[in-house]
C-alpha cells in the first residue's frame, strides 16, 4: 500500500517523474536537472581504503558512486598520476624506501613551503615502487602497503570496464591540483589531461566526465578548446562563529588569482557578479559545504542555510559539495552523530553531488 502511495503522490508532480531503484521508490528532486544528487567517490571509498587507488575507485563503485574522483599530479617524466598533492609523505610509504631518503627537499606551492618528497621529482618507474598508505590515523590502516599508485590513464580504464560490468554510467572526476605550480616547472598538466581524454573519447560535453581545480585560468583555458563538463572549486580558510567565510590564504583565493594581482576572492565568486563570471566557463561550482549550510565556528552547531544553491540554479549552475565523511569529529551537533542526517538537510536544499569519502553512507541517505 505505501509503495502504491507513493506512485500516486508521483503522478501529481507532473514536472518530472518518479523512478523506482533498488525497491525504493525516489520522490523527485529539487536539483537542477530533478534527478537524484550524484554520489561522488572523493578519492575513491577513501574512508575504507588508502586514498586513490584502484581499490578505493573499485570499492566506490560497488558502493554505489555514480562518479570516482581522481587529484591528478605530474611526475618528472609527464605522467598524470593520481595522489592528492604533489607531496608524497603523507598519503605513501616513501619515507621507508632508502633509495629515495635523498630526494626530500622544500619546494613552495601557492606560497607555502613544504619539506617532503614531491612527485614531479619522480619518474613513473619510481612512483611505481611506492605503496600507498591511508593518511587518516583512525581509518583502517590495515590496507597500508598494499597498493600501487594508479596512473590517470589506468583510472579511465577502470571506469569504462565497470561501465559494462554494472550496466550504469560510471564517470571520473578529475582535479587538476596547483596547475600553476606544475605548469612552472614545464608539466603542462591541463594540456596532459586533454590528450587523455581525447585519447578515451572522452573530450566532449556527454562525456562522463567533469573537471574541477580551485584555480580559474586553466578551466578557462579548456573551455576555449573543449565542451568536457567543467566545476569551479570554492574554499575557504574556515568559519568564524557568525557562519561567515574567513578568506585566509592559502585558501582565499585561486591561487592564480594571486599570481595575477586579481584580488577577487572565493567569497567574491559567490556574488550574483562571481557566479554570472563562472558561468561563463563552467557547468558548475564546487563549494565548501559551509558556503550551504553556515554554523557557528566555535559552537558547530548549525545556522540558517544560504541561498547560494538557489542562486546558481538560477544562472543553470550545477552545485557539488565538499567533502561528506562519517565520522562523529566532522559532524555539526545538530546531526547528534548521524552522518546520514547531514547528507538529508543538503539533499533537501537541492544539492546536485555530494563529494564524500563513504560513498554507502550518501546512496544509504538517498533512500
Amino acid at each position: 500500500m505505501k509503495n502504491l502511495f507513493l506512485l500516486a503522490a508521483c503522478a501529481l508532480l507532473t514536472f518530472t517523474s518518479c523512478k523506482e531503484e533498488d525497491g525504493v521508490i525516489q520522490l523527485p528532486s529539487k536539483t537542477l536537472n530533478g534527478k537524484a544528487p550524484l554520489i561522488i567517490g572523493h578519492r575513491g571509498s577513501s574512508g575504507m581504503r588508502p586514498d586513490h587507488t584502484l581499490e578505493a575507485y573499485t570499492l566506490a563503485i560497488e558502493q554505489g558512486a555514480d562518479y570516482i574522483e581522481s587529484d591528478l599530479v605530474m611526475t618528472k617524466d609527464g605522467v598524470l598520476i593520481c595522489r592528492h598533492e604533489p607531496m608524497l609523505l603523507g598519503t605513501t610509504n616513501v619515507a621507508s624506501l632508502p633509495e629515495f631518503a635523498s630526494r626530500r627537499t622544500t619546494k613552495v606551492i601557492d606560497g607555502v613551503t613544504y619539506d617532503d618528497w614531491f612527485a614531479s621529482d619522480f619518474t613513473l618507474a619510481e612512483i611505481k615502487k611506492l605503496r600507498a598508505v591511508q593518511p587518516m590515523a583512525d581509518r583502517p590502516q590495515q590496507f597500508n602497503g598494499l597498493y600501487k599508485i594508479p596512473t590517470f590513464e589506468e583510472v579511465i580504464a577502470l571506469a569504462k570496464k565497470a561501465c559494462k560490468q554494472k550496466g550504469r554510467t560510471i564517470g571520473i572526476y578529475p582535479e587538476t591540483k596547483h596547475p600553476t605550480f606544475h605548469e612552472n616547472l614545464n608539466l603542462p598538466i591541463t594540456a596532459k589531461l586533454l590528450a587523455a581524454l581525447d585519447k578515451a573519447g572522452w573530450n566532449n560535453e556527454s562525456a562522463p566526465v567533469f573537471i574541477q581545480s580551485f584555480e580559474v585560468s586553466n578551466l578557462r583555458y579548456i573551455r576555449a578548446r573543449s565542451s568536457v563538463k567543467l566545476v569551479q572549486l570554492l574554499d575557504a580558510g574556515g568559519v568564524d562563529e557568525s557562519g561567515k567565510m574567513i578568506m585566509e590564504a592559502p585558501s582565499a583565493q585561486p591561487y592564480d588569482f594571486v599570481v595575477a594581482g586579481d584580488s577577487r576572492t572565493y567569497n567574491d565568486l559567490v556574488t550574483e557578479e562571481g557566479l554570472a563570471f563562472i558561468k561563463t566557463y563552467a557547468n558548475g561550482i564546487g563549494p565548501w559545504k559551509p558556503y550551504i549550510q553556515p554554523y557557528n565556528g566555535k559552537t558547530m552547531q548549525k545556522l540558517p542555510a544560504t541561498n547560494l544553491i538557489e542562486r546558481a540554479h538560477d544562472k543553470g549552475l550545477l552545485v557539488h559539495a565538499f567533502t561528506f565523511r562519517d565520522e562523529a569529529r566532522y559532524l555539526l551537533k545538530d546531526y547528534q552523530n548521524d552522518p546520514k542526517a547531514e547528507y538529508k538537510n543538503f539533499y533537501k536544499l537541492g544539492l546536485d553531488g555530494v563529494f564524500t569519502d563513504y560513498p554507502a553512507t550518501a546512496k544509504a541517505a538517498l533512500k
